[in-house]
Order: C-alpha cells, then structure tokens, then sequence
C-alpha cells in the first residue's frame, strides 16, 4: 500500500515542479536521471499516473492535485490496475466501462468542453464530442512498412513476439510500449510515422491523375525528413531537395536519408521566414513541380502525444503561428513551377491555421483542388490537415 501512495506523492511531486516551458517527455527523462531511487517499473507507472493528470486538461480546475490524480488515472484506464484497486476499489471495479460513463460516474459529462483550449477556433469538419473523448487515450505507434519488406517486417514482429495490427498491406499499429529499434531495422525496412501523416500521401496521389508530371519537388520544412522519404517511396524518379532552418535537424535528416537508401539532390539550411534569406540559399530562380509546405504549427492535432499541451497551451500561440505560416507561405509560392502544386499540412486542428491559410494561398493566385481534416481520433491516430492548390498553366 505504501509504495502506491509513493507513486501518487512522486507524480504529485513532478506535476508542482514542471511549468510546461519544455516537453514534458524530456522533463519526465531529466527529473528520473537525477533521483534514481525508482526502478523501471516504478518510473512508468509514475509517468503513466502524469500523463493521466494532463489527459484530462482544465477538466476538474479547482480540485486538489491528489484527488484529480485518482480520478484521472479511473478516466484513463482501460482496465482494471493494482494502483487503482489498493487505493480506489469502488473505482477499480468499474475501470472497464466506457469514458462516456466514467464521466458520469465522477459527474464531469458537462464539463467536457472544459478539456481542450481554444475551441470556438476549431476546423469545422470536427466531431467534437469524438474529437476530445479521444484524448483520454493514449495514440498508437504506426509504422509504415517500405517498398518489399512488407512481409519480412510481418515476420521479424512475430517471430519477436511483438503484437501488431494489420491496417493495411503498408501500414501497421504496435503499442507504444513495444521496443522494435533491435527487432526492425528502422528507415530502411520500415518508418515510424503516424497514420495521417501516411494518409496525407495517400491523399495527394489519389488527388493527382498523373504524378509522372512531377519531375521535382522541395519537401521546403523536412523536419526530420519522414515526409520526404514517403513521396520518394511513392514517386522514386523525382529530383528531391529537402530544406529546413536548423542545421542540427539536417545533420539527422542526412542520417535517416543514409539508413533509407535514398539521396536528396540538394539539403539546404534555408530561412523561409525572410525572401532575402531564402534568396541568399543554391537555388534562387528555381521552381518546382510540387512544393511540400508542412509549415510548423500548434502541434494541436497531435496532443494526443504531448498532452501536457492540454494545460499549458495559450490561445495567443494560435495567431503566433497563423503569422509565421503566412510569412512562410508567400516565400513558398513563387517557387511552385506554372501547371505545379503546392501540398499545404499543418498537424493543427484549428481554422486558423488550417482552412484560413487556404483562403490566404488562393489570394495569391494558386486554385485550390482539394483540402481535408484528416480525423485521426478515430483511429488513435494524429490529427492533420492537407491541402492541394495548383498554379495555372497561363496566368
């Protein structure tokens, strides 16, 4: 009994320290380093009682931390756990019934739109209720299986004893507690990469008739570069180049790139944000046939992962990042090539960075011919927007 009372004290200890100025994840990894008394098992039913905590955002405001603990650990429980039954047995035998009535079991079922910031801004094409019950529960982990390793990533999995899902011939579910970095050889067989973020490639080839009329593309915020490595997979004849402003995150991209056996003509350090800056980079003068604009963004779509944000994000930030994109954005399109298209994808939920930015890109000339929410709360996925806008052949 006391060491379940030294978890809740531990994650009550945590919770009164963090201010939400870093992810928690790396929070979490620096306060376990530096107070080494908990084993393994100890930390991650410590984080797990956390990340409870901040799943249920300002839901219960105004109620002890101890007391919002309990009750968020019996919200998020699937089934019933030791925690729970030594410390709250009247909650634990009915830890397997359905959110909607444990809700109504702690009298919080009108107090649902208290959970998640900002809400008047949500993209219309959400369904609210679906949307925000999906953050009491932990997203999968989805990797998407690589051009002829489909089977063999299948097999290396079982034969592992690691459970997955089948979603489709290329796309797998596992738990986010499986460990497959020494099963799978990750890049090169396999990437791990959220459900909608495979789906935005889908989408844009089911949108395109031809995509043998893209012969280039600039992937223009890679990131890490899993995006890049997905249109290569789909499209393996276009002449590639990746950018991104921070020079740390190239140096890894060009690591994954290595691992995945695929090469960028071009990997530059580029300031989208400044036309001098971006003018001053290898390619001035040059467009492409699809421009990939993944602008940086609230992250809201995936705060299914990082639910500290559910507490701490500001609605101020929205606005914050709708400037950013736009000052991204109209650097961007000069460069997409006349009968070219430019893909637009947030991992944001709200309008403002979403179907507003849309709005802005067609006042710059480009048709839009499509845009989506891809609703990933249905499927313990991320959340993401998409768009496809073209230029005109003739101005």
């Amino acid at each position: 009994m006391n060491r379940y009372f030294s978890y809740l004290n531990t994650a009550k200890r945590i919770l009164e320290t963090y201010e939400g100025d870093e992810p928690f994840a790396n929070f979490l990894r620096k306060y376990f380093s530096e107070n080494r008394k908990a084993g393994s098992k100890d930390r991650k039913f410590i984080s797990h009682l956390c990340y409870c905590y901040f799943r249920t955002g300002k839901l219960m405001a105004g109620r002890s931390v101890d007391d919002k603990l309990m009750d968020a650990l019996f919200i998020c429980s699937e089934q019933p756990n030791e925690v729970l039954a030594a410390i709250a047995p009247d909650l634990n035998q009915r830890a397997a019934v359905s959110i909607e009535q444990k809700l109504n079991i702690l009298g919080l079922q009108h107090e649902l739109s208290n959970l998640f910031p900002c809400q008047d801004r949500l993209s219309e094409s959400i369904d609210r209720r679906s949307f925000l019950l999906s953050h009491f529960q932990q997203p999968e982990v989805f990797l998407r299986l690589r051009p002829s390793y489909e089977m063999i990533v299948q097999e290396k999995l079982t034969k592992a004893g690691i459970d997955f899902k089948v979603m489709s011939s290329r796309v797998l579910a596992i738990s986010p507690t499986s460990s497959i970095e020494k099963v799978v050889d990750l890049d090169r067989e396999a990437v791990v990469q959220d459900l909608s973020s495979q789906g935005v490639g889908e989408y844009f080839m089911q949108v395109m008739e031809d995509t043998n009329t893209i012969a280039s593309a600039w992937d223009a915020c890679a990131a890490s570069g899993g995006k890049s490595i997905m249109f290569k997979d789909l499209m393996p004849k276009i002449s590639l180049t990746v950018s991104d402003v921070r020079e740390s995150i190239l140096i890894n991209l060009r690591k994954r790139f290595d691992r995945a056996g695929i090469r960028a003509d071009r990997v530059l350090l580029a300031d989208l944000r400044s036309k001098q800056k971006l003018q001053s980079t290898k390619f001035p003068g040059k467009k492409f046939d699809l421009v990939i604009a993944d602008v940086p963004c609230s992250g809201s779509g995936t705060w299914g992962r990082t639910p500290e944000q559910l507490s701490f994000f500001s609605c101020e930030k929205i606005t914050e990042y709708a400037v950013l994109q736009r000052d991204i954005l109209q650097n961007l399109v000069p460069y997409v090539q006349k009968g070219g298209f430019l893909l637009y994808i947030t991992c944001s939920v709200y309008q403002d960075e979403n179907e507003q930015q849309v709005t802005f890109l067609q006042n710059t000339g480009l048709q839009l011919i499509t845009k989506k929410l891809i609703a990933g709360y249905q499927k313990k996925a991320d959340s993401m927007f998409v768009a496809v806008l073209s230029r005109k052949q003739v101005d």
